[in-house]
């Protein structure tokens, strides 16, 4: 009996998968077309063999069959490292080449597979590869042709930026620009790397000197008329506003360039015209350039097309579906409403006061540029809100809240006498901007002291009361209290209570 445990126990032990089992299974589910299972085994084979060159390079041209060059060629690069000489990873590292438009590179490597292995079943590919390269090269002067190194090195900066993680992308692309003195693309990068850390005279400072060394870089341009935006320095931002407006640029990179900027700073009709213009010669766009043409496209009265753009951005990121800038859209809302004036939420979001933070971030939850401005890095800091800020905030995000503690369901009710004053008086005119303003610093001082909000609609009553009676003549309890449901004692009460939470000034 213990003899038979002990074989049992050794057919356990010689079963535990390793790299080797879970790339058979991959090639497997490649075999059979199950791309998504083949993906999943050929990652875990990665996993625990990722010394193994063949493993590394099948993972890598499943990659490139999924569009991801960048990623591919990373995998890619890995093997050919722990393998300098094997045939079949240098033809990839051509293939993955050729995708990315590094041709130079390209026909590199497929020159080397030929000469390594001449009558190679990929000798045909390769020299497909070797001809494509050729024919760009008389169309393309050398300094247009990229650096594969430099390229590499550049992507992995921005991908790194992408993720929030700007100093590691700071890192790289200083080193890159000691190396490539005139690859004026890591510059750009780095200046808005430099920006989004805070160090906006020295991002500022970069981009001067690249348009001192190379007149009309349409990208620095660009980020500099997005820097002055976002620093409000409109004198700046409208004189070059005025020079991008003049330039015509052909290549598909520049009016992209050209369209997102001017999307950004809410130049919409201008944003998208270039966008637009992109779709009608067949440009393949990624998820930001669908992000933007949508945005653009619905700000311009254009709707059709905006929907037809999310559509495709969805396609590409479905992590955008329901986020649609119209979704947030009251249907009594106007364009000219100030839920849907992307200047005034982003001045109240980033007001020094606290009450008017409260203000935009409840109003963000109404607007149509609700997901532009919550993607951005620089509109809102999560670390730097206060709870109720937070709170308000999530609310504008459709979370679900659970009630747990009283303070819970104290700012639930503070929550439903915000919304019955804003059922009266959406769409917000400059009127009702001023009662929303003067209910949040109401309300502000009532959540710090933790006032119970046990009535919404007396609530609501008597902060529409206070503002129309402090403003206007002839404004009565009657009717304000007959309007809100409610009786005219009931409301005088409320009027007190409130009364109690206005700000108090020192002498």
């Amino acid at each position: 009996m213990d003899k038979k445990h002990r074989n049992i126990d050794k057919k356990i032990i010689s079963f535990i998968p390793d790299g080797e089992f879970y790339y058979q299974k991959g090639i497997k589910a490649m075999q059979r077309e199950r791309y998504d299972d083949a993906h999943k085994y050929l990652q875990r084979a990665v996993e625990l063999s990722p010394s193994d060159p063949l493993i590394l390079m099948q993972y890598g041209i499943l990659i490139m069959e999924e569009g991801m060059f960048e990623e591919a060629y990373e995998i890619l690069a890995a093997a050919h490292g722990i393998d300098p000489e094997e045939e079949d990873i240098i033809f990839y590292l051509a293939e993955v080449h050729a995708h990315l438009g590094l041709l130079r590179d390209a026909k590199v490597y497929a020159e080397k597979y030929i000469a390594l292995s001449p009558d190679g079943p990929l000798v045909d590919d390769s020299m497909e590869i070797i001809d494509f390269a050729e024919q760009e090269e008389d169309i393309f002067d050398d300094e247009e042709m990229p650096d594969g190194e430099v390229y590499f090195l550049q992507e992995k900066a921005r991908r790194l930026m992408e993720g929030g993680l700007f100093d590691e992308a700071i890192e790289i692309l200083e080193a890159i620009i000691v190396d490539y003195p005139e690859f004026w693309a890591a510059y750009n990068n780095l200046a808005l790397a430099y920006f989004y850390v805070g160090k906006i005279d020295q991002a500022k400072e970069l981009l001067y000197d690249v348009l001192d060394k190379n007149k009309g870089n349409i990208h620095a341009l660009c980020n500099l008329a997005v820097f002055y935006y976002y620093q409000k320095d409109k004198e700046e931002l409208d004189a070059l506003l005025d020079l991008l407006l003049k330039i015509k640029p052909y290549q598909f990179i520049h009016r992209y360039k050209l369209g997102a900027t001017f999307a950004l700073v809410g130049k919409h009709k201008e944003a998208y015209g270039w966008l637009r213009s992109l779709k009608k010669r067949g440009f393949e766009g990624d998820a930001g350039y669908y992000f933007w043409l949508a945005h653009s496209a619905y700000f311009s009265g254009n709707e059709t097309a905006a929907k037809e753009a999310y559509e495709k951005l969805v396609e590409l990121d479905p992590s955008k579906a329901g986020l649609e800038p119209w979704k947030s859209v009251q249907e009594t809302s106007r364009a000219d409403s100030f839920e849907q004036d992307r200047e005034f939420l982003l001045s109240k979001i980033m007001n020094k006061y606290r009450s008017e933070r409260l203000l935009g971030f409840y109003l963000l939850g109404k607007s149509a540029h609700k997901q532009e401005i919550i993607s951005h890095p620089k509109y809102i800091d999560l670390e730097k809100l206060s709870s109720i800020e937070q709170l308000f905030l999530a609310h504008s995000l459709d979370y679900e809240f659970t009630l747990e503690t009283d303070f819970d369901h104290s700012f639930m009710r503070a929550l439903e006498t915000t919304d019955i004053i804003y059922k009266n008086y959406k769409p917000l005119d400059k009127q009702g901007t001023h009662l929303f303003q003067m209910w949040f610093t109401l309300c502000e001082v009532a959540l710090t002291r933790s006032y119970d909000f046990r009535n919404p609609d007396a609530l609501a009553a008597a902060a529409d009361y206070m503002f129309q009676s402090s403003r206007y003549k002839g404004v009565t309890k009657t009717a304000i209290a007959k309007s809100y449901g409610i009786s005219v004692p009931t409301l005088t009460k409320y009027v007190h209570t409130l009364m109690e939470f206005l700000p108090q000034f020192s002498e």
